[in-house]
């Protein structure tokens, strides 16, 4: 990735939803989700409006992180800890500043298209 860009929320979720066989890790400051062969992401919201990424194996839910999205400000998409990472962090704002409230850690950057449409691209 040559330079950090941002993008709007509703754009990287979009994108993300598509690409769910692609995240290597994704969590918070607290708490990370881990990718390995057996697992997969699903991703669902609750009817209050919270996003829901889960990690399963089958049908056993592993771990879930819930994203409040109205807290999201803006993605900022900078470089991963090597070529082949790439990482997304959901930044949101408050009094005390900026900080990074969630973050996804890809197998590729960004790419624009044409039409999202939720299931498996990669």
């Amino acid at each position: 990735m040559e330079a950090p860009f941002t993008l709007a929320f509703d754009t990287f979720w979009k994108w993300i939803n598509a690409h769910p066989n692609c995240i290597l890790r994704a969590g918070t400051m607290e708490a990370v989700l881990y990718d390995d062969e057996d697992l997969h992401w699903h991703f669902a919201s609750e009817p209050d409006g919270t996003l829901l990424v889960q990690v399963l194996r089958g049908k056993l839910l592993l771990g879930e992180l819930f994203v409040r999205s109205d807290a999201v400000r803006y993605v900022q998409a900078v470089a991963g800890e090597s070529e082949e990472e790439h990482l997304f962090e959901l930044v949101s704002e408050s009094d005390s500043g900026q900080n990074s409230a969630y973050f996804f850690v890809m197998t590729h950057g960004f790419e624009e298209e044409k039409a999202f449409s939720p299931g498996r691209v990669h």
